[in-house]
């Protein structure tokens, strides 16, 4: 499938420099690119290949003065990285496998109501007292328990588990394999050094627009609802506990793990192998860096943290600095000892004289 210049500046309302005439049918890199293809520059670190590449089309931004002859047609947009993503989408669209129909075998249960252009994959399974929305997609291999409410245009790809009674939102897509609703971990010490089971009765919500990575898991809460508010984004590999709430916009990178009853605020960035303590509230427009330990509640909107246990960023850094120079600081410290230690011999050798 080919697209003009022209069509593709229509598209993602930008000016067109060069020619609107020519055709592309592919996306590429732009240190990859060849003739047929569109690629785009949004960091300038990679400025160099624009005057290079062999890409057809090359997206940049307005504001971008080249500093070379370009042989490429420019798009001229307010943000190359968004415009692409704008076209990558289109891309998707047109040229996926759309699935549609019920495969055989699948299991529904008893007064389960669903949506209009349904897809069912094959062995998949959809409990009692269900309600399916629109245009959802259930992959095969998925297991949707009784009571569960999925609303329009979500996907379930192979081999999700949706607990019973959850409530999925609309536009909501969950990666293979992962796990909602499964029980929280509660368990009640007892005098005797054994645990007793705290039965976990709550339910977990997901609102719309979420997108949930493969293999993780959201636990249901012990009562009430585990929430992961609107638009959130979880990677692959990450573990909500029980009672945990999310807001909305907030992003969470691989293997990080929040602990149970635990308030994240809304536009955070979560980045990979972070880990939360649980009953506390982090506040909205937190950022933390990859392997940080959050030991503590955060009340100050906008605050960024790194580190284990996790302080303000910038005074991180300043310790790693520190922390850094500590085997020459070593050094320099014995060296003083032993100066010290030769001027106190010196001085007891003078006054015994």
């Amino acid at each position: 499938m080919e697209f003009s210049a022209a069509q593709l500046a229509a598209l993602v309302q930008g000016d067109l420099l060069g020619d609107p005439n020519i055709k592309v049918n592919n996306l590429a890199k732009i240190e990859e690119g060849a003739s047929g293809c569109i690629s785009f520059l949004a960091n300038m670190k990679y400025e160099p290949f624009v005057y290079t590449t062999k890409s057809s089309i090359v997206l940049v931004a307005r504001s971008f003065v080249p500093k070379e002859k370009i042989d490429a047609t420019l798009i001229l947009v307010d943000d190359p990285y968004l415009s692409f993503t704008v076209l990558l989408q289109e891309y998707q669209r047109l040229t996926s496998l759309v699935k549609s129909g019920i495969e055989e075998p699948v299991f529904t249960g008893s007064n389960t109501e669903t949506g209009e252009n349904i897809y069912r994959g094959a062995f998949s399974y959809v409990g009692q007292n269900c309600r399916i929305g629109s245009n959802v997609k259930i992959y095969p291999h998925v297991y949707v328990g009784d009571g569960v409410t999925i609303g329009d245009n979500t996907i379930l790809y192979p081999g999700v588990k949706i607990y019973q009674g959850c409530k999925i939102g609309s536009f909501c897509t969950i990666a293979a394999g992962a796990v909602v609703g499964s029980d929280g971990f509660g368990f009640a010490p007892q005098a005797d050094g054994t645990y007793q089971n705290i039965p976990q009765l709550g339910i977990v919500t997901i609102e719309d627009h979420v997108d949930i990575g493969a293999n993780t898991t959201i636990d249901r809460a012990t009562m009430g609802s585990t929430i992961i508010g609107k638009g959130v984004k979880l990677d692959n590999l990450i573990q909500i506990a029980h009672n945990v709430e999310i807001g909305s916009n907030t992003v969470m990178a691989s293997q990080s793990g929040i602990s149970g009853s635990t308030k994240i605020g809304e536009g955070c960035i979560i980045a990979g192998q972070v880990g939360v303590v649980g009953h506390v509230k982090i506040a909205n427009k937190t950022s933390v860096g990859a392997q940080s330990g959050i030991s503590k509640g955060v009340s100050k909107e906008g605050t960024a943290l790194f580190g284990s246990p996790a302080i303000d960023i910038k005074d991180q850094f300043k310790s790693i600095i520190v922390y850094k120079k500590l085997p020459e600081m070593l050094k320099r410290i014995e060296e003083m000892e032993r100066q010290i230690s030769q001027v106190q011999i010196e001085l007891k050798e003078n006054t015994d004289l």
